[in-house]
């Protein structure tokens, strides 16, 4: 899995609106400056978050975005889901759909078996969890090998 631009300034810009204590709107410049994000690519992502109802824009003198649901309740996975589509597709199909002759359709398994590893850990990290710094034991043990930080 190849984690987009996109969806890596998605995270980014959850994590800060998480973060702020008051929960007050930020500007989209300010999310920007912040993170060091495009402000043009920053308004087609925040686009798409407001689509699947990850945030809501607030008009006016003291407007900006805020999250629309609670921290706690997005995951990564939804994020990625809202800015880029599914977590795996084989040439644009997701795996359960892609079909194969009888002597590479083990390949499908494959597919099916690395979207559940990516669900493993994608669906259990919410934007809460990356604000605050706390993730999951699940995640964090999988990190802990030498192995899992070297390139292959």
């Amino acid at each position: 899995m190849r984690v987009s631009a996109k969806s890596d300034y998605a995270l980014r810009a959850l994590i800060e609106l998480a973060g702020r204590k008051d929960g007050g709107p930020v500007s989209a410049e300010e999310l920007g400056r912040a993170q060091e994000i495009p402000h043009g690519f920053l308004q087609a992502i925040l686009a798409d978050l407001r689509r699947a109802g990850v945030v809501m824009s607030q008009r006016g003198q003291s407007g900006g975005w805020r999250m629309a649901r609670d921290p706690d309740q997005v995951s990564v996975a939804d994020v990625i889901r809202a800015v880029d589509g599914p977590l795996v597709s084989v040439y644009g199909l997701r795996p359960e759909a892609v079909t194969y002759n009888e002597s590479a359709d083990v390949l499908q398994h494959v597919w099916i078996a690395a979207r559940s590893s990516l669900r493993d850990v994608f669906e259990h990290v919410t934007i809460r969890a990356l604000a605050d710094h706390k993730l999951p034991r699940a995640v964090t043990s999988r990190t802990q090998s030498e192995d899992a930080w070297q390139p292959h």
